[in-house]
């Protein structure tokens, strides 16, 4: 077995919260499911994601330098599945969906546990993905809940 699927069957032992990330460049909007999150720094606040080269939403993060994180409530697995893929990636993800914007115009999902507005301060481009790291411009605090977690490729809640 290749040491890459060693580590993707070890990664899956990793339990992960999700959250979909998105970007806009004028009127053009997109985003994606990840759970290549984490916070690096409190001060300055500085976030990490890393995003795979053939999407639509890296593109429009590397245009604008903005980014946008929506943090899934356990009960909105659905949410997470639009912006996984299961619709087709040229599809309208944010169709009949309720968002809205902060500081930087990138729009974010209501009912999250948490959103955060980011700029990007730093890329690191890799074979098939980019790690950013990003500033915190802002953060709501949208309600109280459960985390959507993901776990050895299926969704798990907390006991």
């Amino acid at each position: 077995m290749q040491q890459s699927e060693m580590v993707r069957q070890a990664m899956r032992r990793w339990a992960s919260g999700v959250a979909v990330v998105t970007s806009r460049a004028e009127d053009i909007i997109h985003g994606m499911t990840v759970n290549s999150f984490t916070s690096v720094s409190l001060d300055p606040p500085i976030i990490s994601l890393s995003l795979a080269h053939a999407t639509r939403t890296i593109a429009l993060v590397r245009e604008t330098g903005i980014l946008a994180i929506t943090f899934l409530s356990e009960n909105q697995q659905e949410l997470s599945d639009i912006f996984a893929g299961r619709t087709p990636e040229d599809a309208d993800r944010f169709s009949g969906l309720e968002t809205f914007t902060m500081l930087s115009g990138a729009p974010l999902l209501a009912g999250g546990l948490a959103c955060l507005d980011c700029r990007v301060v730093f890329s690191y481009p890799m074979a098939t993905s980019t790690l950013f790291l990003a500033e915190v411009l802002a953060v709501s605090h949208v309600q109280e809940g459960r985390p959507l977690l993901y776990f050895n490729r299926g969704y798990a809640r907390m006991a």
